[in-house]
């Protein structure tokens, strides 16, 4: 085999490897997330309730594996919480609960657009997956002093005595799901309006599920703070300390959070299409089963 042989050959292979590259960056979306997020659990009754919604912000990197799914992968921050005295139960505002944590998540899913968004301005979309994430739930003492709750047992996890009560890991596996509609502002520039929810499988997201323990079990074990933490109805005129195995939670649904929010992606390497904005301009091209082009508008 002759010089020029080999190196029409490795031409070749150059060629192909650019060209496979040229359509997997044609096919990469990198995105940015930002919305609100709140939790569903024993400390709260409405739907984003006012004054414990906070702010959500993640990354994502989306492949595109045809015109209409996408795979999806990100990371999202966000801190969600909950409070008795927010509450129109009067029993959940005497028991003066609250918590707040801090979510770190990580999520692949699959994005399921119903339409083509190279040929159409928008389209409904749904996904679904998997997640792992991070929470760790903490109360304020009094205005300042943050005290986290997992290491206090507050229902008596782990405690002698409790051995139905075991204590619960912070990090976990969640189902998110969810859905929206999606906007082609260009051929590379998408936006989502979307509302997403997680399943969780632990009721202790907020740190309370079950039964109160008994004081003095937590006073031997874990200290004063583990007392006025389990039960904070001292601090608006309800001193008593409920009895053991008093329902402090209801344990018989699981803790969830969700999101809602904007989801903006562009895609690395496309040639910006002939749509100029999704508010006006520039129609799309693209063909007919026949094979001849025809205008999109």
């Amino acid at each position: 085999m002759n010089q020029s042989s080999v190196m029409k050959k490795i031409h070749l292979v150059l060629f192909f490897v650019f060209i496979s590259q040229l359509v997997f960056a044609q096919r990469f979306h990198i995105g940015v997330y930002g919305g609100l997020a709140a939790y569903n659990g024993d400390l709260t009754d409405k739907i984003f309730p006012k004054k414990v919604t906070n702010g959500a912000i993640g990354i994502t990197a989306n492949y595109e594996l045809t015109d209409n799914i996408m795979l999806r992968g990100g990371y999202t921050y966000a801190v969600v919480g909950g409070a008795d005295r927010f509450s129109s139960d009067s029993g959940r505002r005497a028991r003066n609960l609250a918590f707040e944590t801090q979510l770190s998540e990580f999520h692949l899913v699959g994005e399921y657009y119903l339409l083509n968004l190279y040929e159409h301005r928008f389209t409904p979309y749904a996904y679904a997956g998997l997640a792992v994430y991070h929470f760790n739930p903490y109360a304020f003492n009094g205005t300042t002093d943050k005290i986290y709750l997992k290491p206090l047992s507050t229902e008596g996890q782990g405690l002698p005595g409790y051995p139905d009560k075991q204590p619960y890991s912070l990090t976990q596996f969640a189902i998110p799901f969810g859905g929206g509609v999606k906007f082609a502002v260009t051929d590379n520039l998408h936006l989502g309006l979307e509302v997403g929810f997680r399943k969780l499988f632990t009721d202790y997201l907020d740190d309370v599920s079950t039964t109160y323990a008994d004081p003095n079990d937590l006073l031997a074990a874990r200290g004063q703070l583990a007392v006025d933490m389990s039960y904070r109805g001292d601090d608006v005129g309800n001193p008593t300390y409920p009895a053991k195995n008093t329902g402090r939670g209801g344990a018989t649904r699981n803790d969830t959070y969700y999101f809602t929010g904007l989801h903006l992606t562009y895609r690395i390497g496309g040639d910006g299409g002939s749509r100029s904005s999704f508010f006006g301009g520039g129609g799309r091209v693209k063909k007919n089963s026949t094979g001849c082009p025809v205008n999109v508008y």
